[in-house]
């Protein structure tokens, strides 16, 4: 009689950490390019052109002279036309178009580049344990994020000739929340979790370096970056006269909020030299030079930008390495962890 050979067992499937940092890190850097596009997307005055918030039929732009006409009659009753561009012809508008598309392009695309790799990441078993909760947190942050542009996009359609600084401010600061919880999670992946606290340094550092996020938000937003074009003097002085010290002159006075915004810059761009400083005797030696050269670049580009009235390549590579510092700092954090 024969004999059944004995069944193979089934492999488990088996985890692959560093195939899933891998994916973080380069949806990370999707979302740079993301913010540097909306720095030009803010800087050309082009965030309000699209008026609608079509998530599936907005994927693709005007191909005929019918759609664009019909785009721009639309743009022509928004406030920011009726305020500020009454009389732009077609090709201009066209122009600040282009931006707010390829920005909402990206949103989408950086959309599907994490949705889609996570679900065969989880279906193949390939998630390392304990990860899964926060994988779902970030997809469901850049979910959140792309309602925070359209609830930003709506406050600027009417009355305004621009979106609310407040609703900016929310919306950079949840992308680069987004960068450095990609980061973190990938850096996890790749160095391994550490059950130790914090060093002492971070949390004062990222709470410095959000402060001054949102400043610097706020500053776009009110297109205070114009109020001066001197450094270190504002109108003449130090301490300039005119600053309003209410809760509302500190938040919405374009002169205050940029005073903030430089004052703040001196006070970050010490503290994260200290902590560089600090990291570089615990031999955190790349750690260190990151953390120094982003925050001495974004000081530098800074001032070049208030001495250039707010030249667009000086503006868009000044956020950009705001970028790129939440994320060198994000790294010096992670390694601080596994060196207490």
């Amino acid at each position: 009689m024969a004999t059944l050979a004995p069944a193979l067992p089934i492999a488990a499937p088996r985890a692959a950490p560093r195939a899933v940092a891998g994916w973080l890190f380069g949806v990370a850097a999707l979302v740079f390019a993301m913010v540097v596009v909306g720095g030009i997307t803010r800087l050309t005055e082009s965030g309000l052109s699209i008026v609608r918030w079509d998530v599936v039929s907005g994927t693709l732009p005007p191909l005929t002279d019918a759609a664009w006409q019909a785009e721009f009659a639309a743009y022509q009753q928004s406030s920011q036309y009726q305020l500020m561009n009454r009389g732009m012809s077609l090709d201009e508008f066209k122009g600040i178009f282009f931006w707010e598309y390829v920005h909402r392009l990206l949103g989408r695309l950086i959309g599907l580049a994490f949705a889609l790799p996570l679900a065969w990441f989880w279906l193949k078993g390939r998630i390392p344990a304990g990860y899964k909760p926060r994988l779902l947190a970030l997809l469901a942050l850049g979910a959140l994020q792309g309602t925070i542009g359209w609830w930003m996009v709506s406050s600027g359609l009417v009355g305004r000739t621009e979106v609310a600084h407040t609703r900016l401010a929310v919306h950079l600061t949840t992308a680069l929340t987004i960068i450095a919880g990609l980061l973190w999670t990938a850096l996890d992946l790749t160095a391994g979790k550490s059950k130790a606290p914090p060093a002492r340094w971070v949390l004062p550092l990222a709470a410095l370096l959000t402060v001054q996020i949102v400043w610097g938000a706020f500053t776009a937003g009110l297109r205070a970056g114009h109020a001066s074009n001197t450094w270190p003097l504002m109108a003449g002085q130090l301490v300039p006269d005119g600053l309003s010290l209410a809760l509302a002159g500190l938040t919405a006075d374009p002169f205050t909020v940029h005073f903030l915004h430089r004052s703040l810059a001196i006070a970050v761009a010490l503290a994260t030299l200290l902590v560089a400083a600090h990291i570089w005797q615990r031999g955190a030696r790349p750690q260190t030079a990151a953390l120094a050269a982003a925050v001495s670049a974004q000081f530098v580009l800074g001032v070049a930008t208030v001495l250039s009235g707010v030249a667009l390549p000086l503006g868009v590579a000044h956020q950009g390495m705001a970028a790129l510092l939440v994320a060198s700092t994000v790294w010096a954090a992670h390694s601080s962890r596994r060196r207490v």
